[in-house]
């Protein structure tokens, strides 16, 4: 049996399992999350769930990220950094 045209790619993971029977049977996997990065750096953000959008997508906005400006997009040196930029004239992130 073939997948749906959605999970007609390469870039997905297959499995071959042995269904009850004796007959195999493929399954595509899902696909793994990345980790939340920071824009600048490219640095793992701490305190940003690492989940499936559709789960993400039900978190209250203080789950979704750190509540400090440009929370869950900047890691903390480089708003630091666009901070005291910005304080000494220079432009912003």
């Amino acid at each position: 049996m073939m997948p749906r045209p959605a999970l007609r790619t390469r870039l997905r993971a297959k499995k071959l399992i042995k269904t009850p029977g004796g007959r195999l049977s493929l399954h595509v996997m899902k696909k793994k999350v990345g980790k939340a990065r920071c824009a600048v750096c490219g640095a793992e953000l701490h305190g940003v769930p690492t989940l499936p959008y559709a789960k993400f997508r039900n978190l209250s906005k203080t789950e979704k990220r750190p509540e400090r400006p440009f929370g869950g997009v900047l890691c903390p040196e480089c708003l630091r950094r666009a901070i005291v930029r910005a304080v000494r004239g220079g432009a912003a992130p």
